[in-house]
């Protein structure tokens, strides 16, 4: 019974990790947008981490954007800061600034 306990403490842990490593802002580069479907793919931009250069490419990610109006001010190419959430395993886009 203990056991039990521990695992889901520990998984309701690292759950808690996972999403609010989604929550706080990054960086990357569009690749992809579909207006139609709302979704736009982002590069993410690797932060100086011990073995990686900075400013390296990181993972591929696609997101459904929360309001589709927001893909209005970007293009492929760009470069931007956004914040993502993550609801039932998709990825929602819930802010998206582009870089100057």
């Amino acid at each position: 019974m203990g056991t039990t306990r521990i695992i889901f403490a520990s998984a309701a842990a690292l759950g808690m990790l996972a999403t609010s490593a989604l929550a706080d802002d990054m960086t990357g580069m569009i690749t992809r947008i579909d207006r139609l479907n709302g979704t736009i793919s982002i590069q993410q931009t690797q932060k100086g981490t011990v073995g990686t250069s900075a400013g390296s490419a990181g993972a591929l990610q696609e997101y459904k954007a929360k309001d589709a109006a927001m893909l209005d001010a970007v293009h492929a190419g760009d470069r931007v800061t956004y914040s993502a959430t993550d609801s039932n395993g998709t990825g929602t886009l819930t802010k998206l600034q582009k870089q100057k």
